[in-house]
């Protein structure tokens, strides 16, 4: 089988020739001769490890990563990552290496920040690799994530008490805030950011820019929420709720909680978290509250803010409405017989 050599053409060098029966001419993008036969070579043998191994053997991580983010992957936490497997062909890193590599890079961190941070884009990047062809899917176990108690979610008799105390206190900006967080599932950053140009009273929507993702987010506002928005007289350009600082947020959060003698909670607490488990607990899809939340991973949803703390009685009672009424009268007149349940003492 014919090989391939270097052949300069305007003084650019090319690797050209017949490789597996087609006709080839790459660039090698260089000017220098004994370069340029290096690079012919390494090419050649590139082509001939995938003509024998398959593209798993050839194709690096790197290059995934690449063709990830250029189709829209996210890509905050992937530098890291795309470090540590620098140089490896995508093919032949296997799930407990990505487990070790969350170890490696982050030794002090939770689990919840080693699987958002390490296992999670790894395995995107590797699946999405898959999707193209150039290796075999991946599955990774991820690290066991403790629920956080600081993180406890508020009901509404907490929220009402909040809001008595903070309308009380003078402070309508931080009442409407919180309330917004907990009702759109907003983060606390996302909500000081939002200006009034972009809420519709009207349509009760607010357009949220991300803070994550850099994409915009609408959330819906109930009738409570649009009546306090609406009572703060929205400037075009101003921002909505006041604040700049989110610390500023959590320290009145905290200052209201005392006055009103309730538990307190963290902006993150009283909002998001409270929203993914309030709205689960009302009966709302997980598909729904993550959409309206703006959630791409389930698993992440499930495994850290929904708190279903009611999960038995609600099943109790989709089961009780399924067999309807039932007389209970007549479960108490079944005659009983004396029934002995397993061996018996002394008995075979």
């Amino acid at each position: 089988m014919p090989g391939l050599k270097p052949d300069e053409r305007e003084g650019i060098w090319y690797a050209v020739g017949t490789f597996n029966g087609k006709r080839i001419r790459k660039s090698l993008g260089t000017r220098d001769e004994a370069q340029a036969r290096e690079l012919c070579a390494l090419y050649e043998a590139k082509l001939w490890k995938r003509h024998t191994y398959g593209e798993a053997a050839v194709r690096t991580f790197e290059e995934a990563a690449v063709s990830y983010l250029e189709q829209g992957g996210e890509g905050r936490y992937v530098p890291k990552v795309l470090k540590f497997f620098k140089g490896r062909a995508i093919g032949s890193i296997m799930p407990a290496e990505i487990r070790g590599a969350a170890l490696a890079l982050y030794p002090k961190a939770t689990a919840a920040t080693r699987n958002r941070q390490v296992v999670t884009p790894a395995r995107s990047i590797i699946n999405h690799a898959h999707d193209l062809g150039w290796c075999g899917p991946v599955k990774v176990k991820q690290f066991d994530v403790q629920r956080s108690k600081k993180n406890k979610p508020v009901d509404r008799d907490w929220m009402d008490k909040f809001l008595a105390e903070s309308d009380k206190s003078g402070l309508p900006h931080l009442s409407a805030c919180v309330l917004f967080m907990q009702q759109t599932g907003a983060r606390v950053s996302e909500a000081i950011n939002l200006v009034g140009q972009y809420v519709d009273l009207g349509a009760r929507v607010a357009m949220l820019e991300k803070t994550k993702t850099d994409e915009w987010s609408p959330r819906y506002l109930t009738a409570e929420l649009t009546a306090r928005m609406a009572a703060l007289g929205l400037g075009k350009d101003q921002r909505v709720f006041g604040y700049t600082d989110r610390q500023a947020v959590n320290r009145r959060i905290k200052a209201v909680c005392k006055r009103a003698k309730i538990e307190p909670r963290s902006s993150h607490a009283a909002g998001r978290h409270s929203f993914a488990t309030n709205a689960i607990n009302g009966g709302a899809r997980i598909k729904e509250a993550m959409d309206a939340g703006g959630w791409k991973s389930a698993s992440l949803f499930m495994q850290t803010y929904v708190h279903s703390e009611e999960a038995g009685r609600n099943v109790a009672g989709i089961f009780d409405r399924e067999a309807g009424l039932f007389d209970a009268k007549m479960v108490q007149s079944i005659k009983k017989k004396h029934v002995r349940f397993g061996k018996q003492k002394g008995k075979s």
